[in-house]
């Protein structure tokens, strides 16, 4: 139930009530990432856990520490799966919830510069990219692209990069839809 909620939050925030836009029933069955926080992979630190938070969507966020800032961004990185195929000339959306809990030295945001759908493994190529700013209310961020080619099961994944400053950012469901030809 909860997850048919969360999709039909979703469905709101990204189509509204426009006209042809696609059901909510439908909406659920277009989201081709793992959209729970427990199943995330983070790289880079150790100390990232996942917690309850009632402000978010689903209600539990994964809390990522990152110690400092890094000329290579993805030193701190939040993986999440995408386990369905996509087909060339689909177009898919990256939506998530993120928020900064604690800013480097009291900052009120930071810019995650690169948050990508793209391939799991070497050589980890981007189909789409764009950063996101964050502050210190829950927000979803949206990036849309188009895939170039034939993706299996599990051949892609979301990447967001942390390691921009000392700071603790909060990670929420994280969805990829794909919307179709």
């Amino acid at each position: 139930m909860r997850c048919r909620m969360t999709a039909a939050l979703l469905f709101i925030f990204m189509v509204g009530t426009a006209p042809g836009a696609v059901a909510q029933d439908d909406l659920v069955d277009r989201i081709i990432s793992v959209p729970v926080p427990a199943q995330y992979r983070v790289e880079g630190v150790r100390n990232a856990r996942v917690r309850t938070d009632d402000r978010v969507q689903g209600g539990k966020a994964l809390r990522v520490p990152v110690p400092g800032r890094s000329d290579q961004p993805w030193t701190v990185q939040v993986a999440v799966p995408i386990n369905r195929a996509v087909r060339a000339g689909d177009n898919l959306v990256l939506a998530f919830w993120a928020r900064l809990e604690q800013g480097k030295e009291g900052a009120t945001s930071a810019t995650l510069p690169y948050n990508a759908v793209q391939l799991a493994a070497e050589p980890y190529t981007a189909i789409f990219s764009g950063p996101a700013t964050i502050g210190p209310e829950w927000a979803m961020h949206e990036i849309r692209g188009r895939a170039d080619r034939d993706y299996a099961d599990g051949a892609l994944s979301v990447s967001l990069h942390l390691a921009t400053g000392r700071q603790t950012v909060d990670i929420g469901p994280v969805f990829v839809l794909n919307m179709g030809q």
